[in-house]
């Protein structure tokens, strides 16, 4: 515990991670006094926890799977999984990943860090396990913990959430994922590649980020044609078995009641926002304050929310930027600004890989009239020579202006694919513009082309007929 004293900085910023990391280098930038609260290890929640071993784990299935399933092809190959190898490459480059983290947080100056929890005493005013740090503006960037829902209680001193996978020294040999969101069905399906045997039960028809009941149900087709999940699951009872395993009683697709048994039980139901036990109160923030998006501040106070903690876009890139932004406002406060925020993009790392640009189907739908163009992967050149021909993509356009809206993908490259479409949204394409661009031959890429046609030969046609009806 340190020794009670008082510092005073112009910006606090709560939680060393890729918004707060952001949001300290924004205010120093600025030229404020800036000072970095960390109550737990360094390493953002990518590097230790989250995507980047998650990757690690998913290219050793991938490798697995390919090999497997190398016999269309004229190749054979016999494949031998070691799990405590797999996983020591996980545990190996994810740490040299949260090593370079550390070493970006050593550079800054020691004065500027300080360790402890910190909790609001009063507006301008936290303890840091017995430091008083007063701030007239101050940054939360304190990331997000897995959640667990009630129904687990029974199991929860053996339930495993998304953190824990990472530290296996071995692959279990079955495991229950209870989610169907873009965790459970990353890790879902990369475990099963991997020789576990996997059951993902899913909740209200959940598939990964994607809601556009097209590309969700392409996309549950492809995915339950190699993995046993049910996306609306209807689970009885989970239960301790033994010294570690659970038991599920759950109903099947036909209604029959059935019990299994799993050496591990796998939660991905979401994560929560870290601001429990802030004390935000304190600080003049109501229960019905919100927090503005654009300039990250939460209500008419002098906080800022940034990264997971706000609960907005719980991903990398976007934490560094919201990062940024609420570094900036709380140094400029109170000459609040909004910020820049870039197209939204959302992808499961899956087979078919998944992608949302511009927040999809949902986004589209809320903003009024919109046409669709689309493509199968099925029949798609390139895909159906890698074998990797499930899914579809779907692309929204504005009937009147012919601008690009958004996107919804199930299928093969879908992360390379999203990039365009999202660089396409950033800078306000029309889908003639898309189609002016260039598309190789043979590569999947040339599906958006088929959909921009799809597209394009629909906005036409409600032309035509808008003109016929007009007399034009």
């Amino acid at each position: 515990m340190n020794d009670t004293r008082t510092r005073t900085v112009d910006v606090a910023v709560i939680g060393a991670g890729t918004a707060g990391l952001a949001a300290y280098r924004a205010a120093r930038k600025a030229g404020k006094r800036a000072l970095l609260i960390e109550a737990g290890a360094y390493g953002t929640t990518c590097a230790r926890v989250g995507c980047m071993p998650s990757k690690l784990l998913i290219a050793a299935a991938e490798a697995a799977h390919h090999a497997t399933h190398a016999r269309p092809f004229g190749v054979s190959a016999t494949v031998a999984i070691d799990g405590r190898a797999v996983m020591d490459r996980v545990r190996s480059e994810r740490d040299r990943f949260v090593g370079f983290v550390i070493e970006s947080v050593d550079n800054i100056p020691p004065e500027h860090r300080l360790t402890g929890r910190a909790r609001f005493t009063g507006p301008d005013a936290l303890d840091v396990d017995g430091t008083r740090v007063e701030a007239p503006s101050i940054v939360i960037a304190t990331g997000s913990s897995p959640f667990i829902p009630p129904v687990f209680d029974a199991i929860r001193d053996r339930l495993i959430v998304n953190d824990d996978v990472f530290a296996w020294e071995d692959l279990p040999r079955s495991v229950a994922v209870f989610g169907a969101g873009v965790i459970g069905l990353e890790l879902g399906q990369a475990l099963h590649r991997l020789g576990v045997r996997v059951r993902v039960f899913g909740r209200s028809g959940t598939v990964g980020p994607l809601g556009d009941p097209v590309v969700k149900e392409a996309a549950a087709a492809a995915l339950r044609a190699e993995l046993d999940v049910d996306f609306d699951a209807k689970v009885r009872a989970v239960e301790p078995e033994g010294k570690t395993g659970v038991a599920v009683r759950f109903a099947d697709a036909d209604g029959n009641e059935r019990v299994e048994h799993f050496e591990a039980a796998l939660i991905a139901a979401g994560r929560r926002p870290n601001l429990f036990d802030l004390g935000v109160e304190r600080a003049g923030i109501g229960p019905d304050a919100t927090i503005d998006r654009e300039t990250l501040r939460w209500g008419d106070t002098h906080v800022f929310v940034a990264g997971d903690a706000n609960d907005d876009a719980p991903l990398l890139h976007e934490a560094a930027d919201e990062g940024t932004i609420a570094g900036d406002n709380a140094a400029r406060f109170p000459d609040v600004r909004t910020g820049k925020r870039r197209t939204p993009l959302a992808i499961a790392f899956t087979e078919p890989a998944l992608a949302v640009v511009a927040g999809g189907f949902r986004a589209v739908s809320e903003r009024g009239p919109f046409v669709v163009g689309q493509v199968d992967f099925g029949d798609q050149g390139r895909s159906r020579i890698m074998l990797q021909n499930k899914g579809v993509a779907r692309l929204y356009a504005d009937p009147r202006s012919r601008r690009f809206l958004g996107a919804e993908i199930a299928g093969p490259r879908a992360e390379h694919l999203a990039h365009l479409l999202a660089w396409a949204h950033q800078a306000e394409l029309t889908i003639d513009q898309m189609l002016a661009m260039p598309f190789y031959h043979p590569v999947v890429e040339e599906g958006l082309r088929t959909a921009l046609r799809d597209v394009a030969a629909k906005l036409d046609a409600e032309t035509t007929s808008a003109g016929a009806k007009t007399g034009a």
